[in-house]
């Protein structure tokens, strides 16, 4: 079930932000779709734990506001792909400054604890 949003953000812009790509997987599908148009089942391979279930449900939410559009091909069996938007692209820097930051001090951090 989604989470009741808020009306306004007046007191912290962060809050929106995160209150659209928070949780465990939005961000992480948005990462794989800005890569490349993925398919339902090529999502799921990349992100084997993450339940069927969960995977629909944020991919609907992502496509309710706008970060990503479904195209459905009329064959059978069914083909869907899932592609990042305009407004999507704008969180690229976003999600490339989240990568840069986990290379540089959680790898490094794995590394020393090995």
């Amino acid at each position: 079930m989604r989470k009741q949003r808020h009306t306004t953000y007046a007191h912290c812009p962060v809050e929106a932000t995160l209150d659209i790509i928070g949780g465990k997987w939005k961000s992480i599908i948005l990462f794989r779709v800005l890569e490349e148009t993925r398919r339902f089942n090529e999502l799921r391979r990349l992100l084997p734990s993450l339940t069927q279930r969960t995977l629909t449900n944020q991919l609907r939410e992502l496509e309710r506001d706008g970060l990503i559009a479904r195209k459905v091909y009329a064959q059978v069996p069914p083909k869907v792909e899932y592609s990042i938007t305009a407004f999507g692209k704008t969180l690229e820097p976003v999600l490339l400054s989240l990568k840069s930051w986990a290379e540089t001090h959680m790898l490094a951090r794995m590394r020393r604890e090995a």
